[in-house]
Order: structure tokens, then sequence, then C-alpha cells
């Protein structure tokens, strides 16, 4: 396990690589000065019920997930170059307009905008990954690399956004604009020397997707992709499985802000910014040790870990009391480790499971994990409304159940023929 962490598969990493580590540093450092508190811009701003605060943010999500999926299967068609691009230009006018616009449907209308932009990053991102490097083992450490250097700036634009008194403030959005605007600068630096990086060239695949990369030689129809994932149940279940682990986590981003928001939680602005930032230096402290420690343990046994201290984090956050500050921050602590060994976990899982012709169709069908973060807002509100905080968090105690059933019969499902593509 210590070769997979060394030093030398670090320099293994092609200069492309290097910009989206660090590109994704950046945009994730300003997005998070801002998008956490957007639940309660809203409701301060609007004084709406957290049900229409989650509608509002999960029907732009909703939107976004479909989006996702076509784009990234599209990549494997048209190219992750130009792909990327246009994303990212539609981040930076999104947030552009984010910082303006003042009536619940501009929200609605821009938050769309924005939820898409992020849906087609996170897969044509990892997709890339996938085509760049050819060594298994770098390219689990380079998927590993890009979500450490996203939760550095998950840890930092927190503390940035306080110290430039930023945070909650809807203006700020264009720090994240300009973030996003200095990435494209960076992908056209980073794509215009690809070619010096080898046989294995992203400019081969991405900018010409007839090239052949020595594992894919012939671009798939889209009836094809949809026959090969339909009968790909391992990979259904799968997505099945996620798109409940990311409801279960994705509380933690809205509904717990707005629990808190209503309960009139003390020093919320910093028990919020204190959260973010525990979440993100718990992952940075302690991701390359866990991924040493579990490096024997199959990938769903790893996930299996996971999801355990996930039901421990919310039977935590179901029982802690409304002014205990720091059992708030002892219970995502262990929801961050369960975080640490799930998410990265999960985007290996789905590099090894997908074949290389198809590698885009299967990192946007993985996408639908995005359903539980769409649906997220929306079930939380309800539960708030109608329940309880207490309530919300015993109910993912029982889904996290329900996840590690699904991923015990993952190995008795049936996948497709690839050697027939």
């Amino acid at each position: 396990m210590h070769s997979d962490v060394s030093l030398a598969r670090f320099k293994q990493f092609p200069r492309l690589m290097w910009i989206l580590l660090f590109g994704s540093f950046i945009t994730r450092g300003s997005y998070y000065m801002v998008w956490p508190f957007l639940a309660v811009i809203l409701y301060e701003k609007f004084a709406l019920t957290a049900t229409e605060v989650g509608l509002v943010l999960s029907s732009a999500a909703l939107i976004s997930v479909v989006t996702s999926f076509v784009g990234s299967s599209l990549s494997d068609k048209i190219g992750r170059q130009k792909l990327m691009y246009f994303t990212g230009v539609l981040y930076v006018i999104s947030f552009s307009l984010l910082a303006e616009v003042d009536t619940v449907v501009g929200y609605v209308v821009v938050m769309t905008l924005c939820s898409i932009a992020t849906a087609l990053w996170r897969p044509l991102t990892s997709a890339a990954v996938g085509d760049i490097i050819a060594d298994v083992k770098t390219r689990e450490l380079a998927m590993q690399s890009l979500y450490f250097v996203v939760n550095v700036g998950c840890a930092l634009g927190p503390l940035l956004g306080i110290w430039f008194g930023v945070t909650g403030q809807q203006s700020s959005f264009y720090i994240t604009a300009a973030a996003f605007a200095l990435l494209l600068v960076l992908l056209f630096f980073g794509f215009k020397h690809q070619t010096k990086q080898g046989a294995n060239d992203l400019s081969k695949i991405c900018a010409n997707p007839k090239a052949d990369d020595g594992m894919a030689s012939a671009v798939i129809g889209r009836r094809q992709i949809m026959r090969v994932l339909l009968q790909d149940k391992l990979l259904q279940c799968l997505i099945v499985a996620n798109i409940l682990c990311m409801f279960i986590y994705a509380q933690m981003d809205s509904s717990l802000i707005q629990y808190l928001t209503r309960a009139n939680a003390p020093n919320l602005l910093e028990l919020i910014s204190s959260l973010i930032l525990t979440n993100a230096l718990v992952i940075i402290s302690t991701q390359y040790l866990l991924l040493k420690l579990l490096a024997r343990f199959e990938l769903t046994e790893r996930i299996r870990m996971g999801l355990v201290l996930l039901m421990l984090s919310q039977c935590w956050l179901a029982a802690n009391p409304i002014d205990l500050f720091w059992g708030w921050v002892s219970a995502i602590i262990v929801m961050s480790l369960a975080e640490t060994i799930l998410f990265p976990t999960m985007n290996v899982h789905i590099d090894r499971l997908a074949p290389a012709k198809l590698r885009g169709a299967y990192f946007g069908a993985a996408s639908f994990y995005d359903l539980g973060f769409a649906l997220a807002p929306l079930g939380g509100g309800i539960i708030l409304d109608h329940l309880s905080g207490t309530w919300l968090y015993l109910i993912g105690a029982a889904l996290c159940g329900l996840v590690f059933y699904l991923y015990s019969i993952l190995n008795r499902l049936s996948r497709p023929d690839f050697s027939k593509l």
C-alpha cells in the first residue's frame, strides 16, 4: 500500500491533473464561502417555511440530475474538453446572476443553472481523470487526491468568508464566479499542453472522441449505451444504494442548517461555519491514513465500514441537544469519517466497473446519485415541518441499514457482456 500513496505515483500525474486539482481547490473554496448559507438567506429574505426552502433547493437539483446524465454520456461522443469549457462558462454566468437575483422565482431559475453546472462538472472531471491516467493504482490515487483538495477548499472557504466578512452575503457569489473564470483559463492552458504528456493524451480522446486510446476504438451509439446500462443490474442496485446514501449525507448540507436556524441555535453562523470546517478538516487529516489502513479490504467492505459510521452519526445528531455546540461538532466528526471512506471509494468503484469505451456514460449514470442530494432538502424540510429534527436523523439511521443490505447483494447481480461492445 505504501506504493499507492508514494511520491513516485504523484510524479506520474500529468500537468492537466495538477490543473484539475488546483482548479477544484479554488472553486470549492469560494463555493463554500457562500453556498451552505443559501438556506439561511432564503429564510431571512423571504420568510419561507422549511418545506418551501427545501422545494426551491430540490427543484434546481432535480433538473440538474437528468442534464448531468445526458451531458456525461455525450462527453464520450463529442468530447469532454468542449463540455468542460461549456460548464465553466455556465458556472461563471449562473453565480454572477445569483449575486444579483432578488425574487424567489429568480432564485429557482439561477440555482437550477448552478446545479446543472455542478452536476455536469463532477462526472466530467472524474471521467477525465480516467482518460489521462492509465495505471489503475495511480488513477485511484488521483481520484483520492481530487477529493482531498476539494475538502481543503471546503475547510478554507468558510474561514476566509468570515475573515473577509462575506459569509452569508449574496454579493459574495461574485467571488465564486471569478474563481471559475480563473479555472477556465487554467483549463485552456492544461488542454493546450496535454499533447506533451504521452500516449494516453486526453486531447486525443476528448478533442477527437473517435481516436483510439488503446482501450476504446469506436464511438458507441446512444441506444447501445442505454441497452448496456439497462442490462447492468449491479450498476442499477449500486445507484439506488448510493442515492439513499447521498440523501442521508445531504441532510448536513441543507436540513441540519434549517433545523439549527429555526431552532434558534446559539451563534448560528459560527456553528454552521464550524461544522463545515470540521467536516473538511477531518477529511483532510484522515483521508490518506484511512486509505492506507483500509487498502487490504475490498471496496464494498470499505463502504460497509463507512455506512456503520454514518448510522452512528445519524443517531448522535438525533439525540444531541440544540444548544450543545460540541455535541454537533462531535457528531459531524463521526459523519466526516464515514464520508472520508464512502465518497472517494464510490468513484473508484464506478471507475473499476466501467468499460473504457463507456467511462463517460457510467460516470454519467453515477450522477443519478445526485437524486439523493436533490431530494434531501425537500424530504428533510417536510420532516422538519411535520415531525422534528430528531425524527429526521432517526429515519436517516434506518436508511443506512437499507443501504447496507443493498451493498450486501451486489455480487449476486448480473452484468452485460462487455466483450460484444
